[in-house]
């Protein structure tokens, strides 16, 4: 009898044979007039490479802001409809603000998994809810909850460079090596995600992949080693306003702007360069010489996994997207600073503080390491966004939302260096995706019935550059500031916010979108939004302006200001832990700022049962780091206090006698001075009950101390918050901590 033999049907195949492997690169708060690719000063290379190898597009569009860019560049649709008309970090119950991304709006990370490719993603995240980010999860907003089987980056909107609190897939790790030995974030998610390349090809070479390589550069804190700065050196020397005029120039001999092209003028509200003290200008030119060395720096390490794709045979069929900002450069540094969140905490400060503070810790040589936080003026920001009016957190202006694209396809596009002058969005780039697969966008994805998707496909320009273009209409809106894109023209309010300007706007609990003066221009004759033409045209602007309205009630983004209610008007409400008690382990680390007990703005007690040996050192507990945050410690038997406003101020508090050996109950009592926002803090230390010292805070932080540091106990994982155990850091304690219990009082 013939011996049968079973031949197993070959998986089903859901992919064309030639589905190409697609590459997203995003850079951070970049604006079209840094890279020297359009005219700009900081040199990119790697934007060049793909530029001559490829097409570039210089109408394409983001919504101005960091969350809401990346919702819709992922999902394809409108930052509103899926949740994310601010950050993740000041989400209200709105359902166009929640922070949420919804079923219903799939990324196209689980789309294309589905389909057969292999996914995964680097670097900033910013689309998990603030309150999901700790270890406990839940994990199901999570990259790898969202479509990709791989992760290794930050959850939140920012991390120092040299000391971030990395996540791979859902695990808290450390980054590989230190600030001494070298380490930078842009150059551990090259390394990563090449590795990953690596082992892709080694093990599942049959599969397309689909890779979402987004830096943590050139957001804020602007850290970037010292001899990458000094290639910057002298070049800034003449300011702002004359750098604008160069690059103006340069972008219209390059063809990347039309001839016709008008350079708008500086806001009425922002510094001129002539106008900065001369004692000043040193620290403002080196600020720009720092965040130019990063944007090189950055822009290099993507030429490294360029490189890689190269090298392993990828480059032909690998469609890659180079997008050089999620937003306009971020005038969030206002006038320049060397801790970039005091901004964030309404705190004001002058320029001489920054200066004066920066002298104790280094000098100019201290800015892009990581003694600092710095950013720099908010007038380079405006200037990284030449020829435009606006910057980032402006949706009414170009400068905001206008964002150079770079596209390399070998197999399928045809090297041309016209730009694409079709008016395109962020949200165009799923369906584009999918057009080229050959995917139709699914009704389902995991049972759930999904929403329509809002981008229009601009595959149809990639080989035809004078192609009409496709995009009808297209609204944007942040924190009130807004416009509405149609048929060639565009309705602009500037909204409630200035966004170099410290603290809360005047009359903002009086605001309402109804007042605001809204400009209309004709983009098809004006290309930098030059010409208001409200007054000749009154019949098109209340045209555009119903239709913004139609457009904002279709995609939840009613009521328009709504990502204005934490932020400027209830900052009470931001997202915090539900809990008023707390009892950590003694080796409990890396708790997220935003989940952790509030201990450097609510009065509350930290209670500490400790073994203290003979010569006791380290740290009992650290929130926040070295740009800001508080931290309980001993030096030599000494109990010490610190709480570090954001460099700028320092206050520190020490027992005079030394701890007593053995079970031994720490406590540290803090409590307003003052009932007000960033109001004085009395911060008492006690030992076993009795007052060992005490001192007064004289401003606090009313908001946060961190984007990404954390809260650790019996260590200094990440940044160390005081300079006093800087050299000596982590730090760890050496005796042991039973455990820590903290209660609001």
């Amino acid at each position: 009898m013939q011996e049968s033999v079973y031949k197993p049907s070959p998986a089903e195949r859901h992919l064309p044979e030639d589905a190409p492997n697609i590459l997203i690169i995003l850079v951070d708060d970049a604006g079209p007039g840094l890279p020297s690719t359009f005219g700009g000063e900081v040199t990119t290379r790697s934007l060049d490479r793909i530029v001559d190898e490829g097409i570039a597009y210089n109408r394409f569009h983001t919504t101005a802001m960091c969350s809401p860019t990346r919702a819709s560049l992922l999902s394809g649709r409108n930052h509103h409809r899926v949740g994310n008309g601010q950050i993740a970090e000041l989400a209200n119950d709105w359902d166009g603000y929640s922070g949420h991304i919804p079923r219903s709006s799939a990324l196209a990370a689980e789309v294309l998994r589905h389909y057969g490719y292999s996914t995964a993603a680097w670097g900033k995240w910013h689309n998990t809810p603030a309150e999901e980010t700790t270890v406990a999860g839940p994990f199901d907003s999570w990259p790898t909850g969202l479509g990709f089987e791989y992760f290794y980056g930050f959850l939140a909107g920012e991390a120092s460079q040299y000391e971030p609190n990395l996540v791979r897939n859902t695990t808290v790790v450390l980054p590989p090596r230190t600030p001494e030995e070298g380490y930078h974030l842009s150059e551990d998610l090259a390394d990563d995600a090449i590795d990953w390349l690596q082992k892709h090809r080694a093990m599942q070479p049959d599969k397309p992949f689909y890779m979402y390589w987004a830096s943590g550069a050139i957001h804020g804190p602007h850290h970037v080693m010292k001899e990458w700065a000094d290639r910057y050196k002298g070049k800034f020397d003449d300011g702002w306003d004359a750098y604008r005029e160069r690059v103006f120039k340069r972008a219209k001999e390059k063809g990347w702007i039309p001839e016709n092209a008008q350079l708008t003028p500086r806001h009425p509200t922002m510094a001129a360069w002539d106008s900065i003290p001369e004692h000043q200008r040193p620290f403002q030119r080196r600020l720009m010489e720092v965040a130019a060395g990063y944007a090189e720096h950055v822009d290099v390490q993507i030429g490294r996994l360029l490189d890689e794709i190269d090298r392993l045979g990828y480059a032909d069929n690998t469609l890659v997207f180079y997008i050089w900002g999620d937003n306009g450069s971020s005038a969030e540094g206002q006038n320049g600073t060397i801790s970039e969140l005091l901004a964030q905490n309404g705190i004001p400060t002058e320029v001489d503080q920054h200066i004066a503070a920066l002298e104790e810790i280094g000098g100019l040589d201290a800015l892009g390491s990581p003694k600092t936080d710095n950013q720099y003026h908010a007038a380079w920001a405006w200037a990284g966004s030449t020829p435009y009016k606006g910057t980032k957190l402006l949706a009414s202006h170009f400068g905001g939302t206008r964002n150079p694209m770079a596209v390399r396809w070998p197999a399928k596009i045809k090297p041309d260096p016209a730009p694409r002058t079709q008016f395109h969005h962020c949200n165009d780039l799923v369906p584009t995706i999918y057009e080229v697969v050959g995917i139709t966008p699914p009704r389902v994805v995991n049972g759930i019935p999904q929403d329509p998707i809002d981008g229009t496909s601009f595959a149809y320009s990639f080989n035809d550059p004078a192609a009409e273009g496709r995009l009808r209409t297209q609204y944007f809106e942040i924190m009130g500031s807004r416009s509405i894109y149609h048929d060639g023209w565009m309705a602009s309010a500037f909204g409630p916010r200035t966004p170099w300007l410290p603290g809360l706007p005047p009359g903002i609990h009086e605001w309402t979108p109804d007042h605001d003066t809204w400009e209309l221009y004709n983009l098809a004759e004006d290309w930098t939004q030059a010409n208001d033409l409200a007054e000749e045209h009154p019949e098109k602007l209340a045209q555009l302006k119903e239709i913004f309205l139609v457009e904002a009630t279709r995609n939840q983004v009613l009521p328009v200001g709504g990502g204005l209610w934490v932020v400027a008007l209830h900052p009470e409400m931001r997202i915090a832990p539900p809990y008023k008690e707390w009892t950590f382990s003694g080796h409990m680390t890396r708790m997220p700022e935003f989940c952790a007990p509030a201990l450097g703005n609510k009065p509350n007690i930290v209670t500490i049962d400790a073994d203290i040996p003979a010569d006791a050192n380290g740290v009992l507990y650290k929130l926040g780091s070295n740009s800001g945050g508080l931290t309980c410690f001993v030096e030599d038997g000494i109990l010490c206090y610190e709480y570090n406003l954001f460099i700028i101020q320092r206050t520190k508090i020490r027992a005079t006698e030394t701890l007593p050996t053995g079970k031994v109950r720490i406590e540290v009592e803090t409590a307003y001075a003052e009932p007000r926002p960033a109001g004085p803090l009395t911060v008492t230390l006690k030992v076993n009950g009795d007052v060992w010292a005490q001192g007064t805070v004289p401003v606090s932080a009313p908001l946060l101390f961190t984007a990404n540091d954390c809260l650790d106990i019996g260590i200094a994982l990440g940044s160390p918050v005081s300079l006093d155990y800087y050299d000596k850091a982590p730090f760890r304690f050496n005796g042991s901590i039973e455990q820590v219990h903290v209660k609001y009082v």
